[in-house]
C-alpha cells in the first residue's frame, strides 16, 4: 500500500504589534527571513501541542502582508501534515478551538498580539 498522503492547509493570522514594512513584503530581504523564522518557530509549537502533532509536517510562511493599521501585519502560511487514516485526522474546526485556546482566545502568540478575529484555517 502506497505511504501517507501529504495534505495542505492554509494558517492565516494578524499581529497587532509588529509593524508591516515594505521589506516584509520581498522573501529575499533579511527582514523577510528573520521575521518568517520566528513566526514558524511560534506556529510550529502550536502545532506540535494540538490534536494534530503526530501528523504535522511543518508550516512556511508565504507571505507578509499589510494589516488595517499601521501597526498590523498579516501572516499567511501553508501547512502540511499527512494524511493517513491510521493516525489522527484533520479536523478543521477542532484545530480552531485549540489554537484558539493555545492564543489565549487569539491575543497572544509569544510576545506578539493577535488581532481576535483574525486566525483562518482553510483546509
Amino acid at each position: 500500500s502506497p505511504g501517507p498522503i501529504i495534505e495542505q492547509f492554509t494558517l492565516n493570522f494578524t499581529i497587532t504589534n509588529l509593524r508591516f514594512t515594505t521589506d516584509l513584503r520581498t522573501p529575499s530581504s533579511a527582514k523577510f527571513s528573520s521575521t518568517e523564522k520566528i513566526m514558524q518557530h511560534y506556529i510550529d509549537r502550536l502545532f506540535k501541542s494540538s490534536s494534530i502533532s503526530s501528523v504535522y509536517t511543518g508550516c512556511k510562511v508565504v507571505r507578509f502582508r499589510s494589516g488595517r493599521h499601521r501597526d498590523d501585519t498579516g501572516i499567511d502560511a501553508v501547512c502540511s501534515y499527512n494524511d493517513n487514516a491510521s493516525l489522527a485526522t484533520f479536523d478543521r474546526e477542532k484545530v480552531y478551538h485549540e489554537l484558539s485556546t493555545m492564543t489565549n482566545g487569539i491575543t497572544k502568540l509569544g510576545h506578539y498580539s493577535l488581532e481576535k478575529n483574525s486566525l483562518y484555517i482553510n483546509g
